[in-house]
């Protein structure tokens, strides 16, 4: 009889494939939605929607989904996620029309909410202290964006983008039994059947759940929106072909979802909030220089006119774009470990709230890039809207989280001096 420390970490490997396979899938309009923008003809908004459709109903589906693992079990809903996607995935390769590849997008997009299910599933298999690094272990299933990159352009090259879908909903009809056959239900991890709908979304007038949930928008929802759109963002403004693009857009996608174990390690070791704090600076600081547009400055001089050229070649544009994909993973890693803190018994609702509002950043933003560079002719105006968003983010931080601290230090510290009003210098 297997052990329940055999149980829980052949749950743990079992739904980190599941996953992976479902971010594939998830992803898989970032390459072969560049032929089909060539083919239909799309402009950059439409290509942006074309690329998030898939997002939207992953994101939706993520609160119901999280409430019905705490109520039926992470093994049965993830099950049934994965074969409901089967068919909808092998259909795309008979879609001719804009408005077909939305449709069966929407249902392709239920996969992405196999997050959910997941995190809340393997969580309940660890004590407290260990449920950072099991939740980063699961999220490292991020990398099936990158595995797309790789292996999605060699299929499209080789035997046509039409061949992607059919590839994959056989993986995913594998994987789905695979995971049914070495995975473990404990009656334990469910909620009682008499927690009412009600008391499960009690938690969404906590104004914590919010602040994790801006938090997740940028770590997860821009780690979605950019994994769809740097492909696409190598091939127009550095002329790369297909598979090279693809290539260099992993280097963002792979660190941002291998290293997510590595954040749950850090979070478990050094708290949620200080990773979190410095994730964010450290994204602030790398999107500043990627917002930079490619600019040519003339300046007049007593020899004439002279002419600068500003901006970033593909290699720091990488590094760069490396250097965040690091930082999105321990981030996303870092906001569940605040969940797994704050409600212990309640993550499968709290993380589909807060990953439902991961993944409408990600369905949101694709969408808007497309229609920034349609308005502006900018291609790095993607970038200045994300160094927006967290700058957001790092305030609502700092005022309800780091000010607070500091100002209860103080008070201490006022209160143990022999005089409060005497300064010691």
């Amino acid at each position: 009889m297997a052990t329940q420390q055999y149980k829980a970490w052949s749950v743990v490997i079992m739904s980190t494939l599941a996953f992976t396979v479902c971010f594939m899938i998830w992803m898989m309009f970032a390459v072969i939605g560049i032929p089909i923008k060539a083919t239909l003809g799309l402009n950059e908004t439409q290509f942006g929607i074309l690329i998030a459709t898939p997002v939207l109903t992953g994101s939706l589906a993520r609160l119901p989904l999280g409430m019905w693992t705490d109520k039926f079990g992470g093994r049965l809903v993830f099950f049934i996620l994965m074969l409901c996607t089967v068919i909808p995935i092998w259909l795309i390769s008979y879609a001719t029309q804009f408005w077909q590849f939305l449709l069966i997008g929407l249902f392709v997009g239920i996969a992405g909410g196999s997050f959910t299910v997941g995190i809340a599933y393997c969580a309940r298999w660890f004590p407290r202290e260990r449920q950072g690094t099991a939740m980063g272990i699961f999220g490292a299933g991020n990398t099936g964006a990158a595995i797309t990159k790789l292996l999605a352009p060699i299929i499209v090259v080789g035997y046509g983008w039409t061949m992607v879908p059919k590839v994959y909903a056989v993986l995913m009809l594998v994987t789905a039994i695979l995971f049914w056959f070495f995975t473990f239900t404990d009656t334990s991890h469910k909620v009682g059947k008499s927690v009412s709908v009600k008391e499960q979304l009690a938690a969404l007038k906590d104004p914590r759940v919010w602040r994790y949930s801006q938090y997740y928008s940028i770590v997860f929802g821009g780690y979605v929106a950019l994994a769809l759109w740097m492909t696409k963002y190598y091939v127009s403004e550095y002329g790369f072909d297909l598979k090279t693009a693809a290539f260099l857009a992993a280097a963002f996608s792979i660190p941002g979802g291998l290293l997510r174990a590595v954040g749950g390690y850090f979070s478990d070791k050094f708290g949620a909030h200080t990773m979190t704090w410095w994730v964010l600076w450290v994204s602030l600081v790398c999107l500043f220089f990627l917002s930079y547009p490619q600019s040519d400055i003339t300046i007049q001089t007593i020899s004439g006119p002279t002419t600068f050229h500003f901006g970033l070649t593909p290699t720091v544009f990488t590094i760069l774009l490396f250097t965040l994909g690091v930082f999105f993973a321990i981030g996303k890693a870092s906001v569940f470990k605040y969940i797994s803190d704050d409600y212990p018994d309640n993550i499968g609702v709290v993380s589909g709230v807060v990953g439902l509002a991961g993944g409408m950043g990600g369905f949101l933003m694709p969408i808007m890039f497309g229609a920034l560079v349609d308005l502006t002719g900018i291609r790095s105006s993607a970038f200045m809207l994300m160094f927006g968003v967290v700058w957001v983010s790092l305030m609502w931080m700092y005022f309800t989280e780091v000010r607070p601290v500091h100002a209860e230090k103080e008070l201490t510290r006022a209160q143990n001096s022999d005089s409060p009003l005497t300064t010691t210098v």
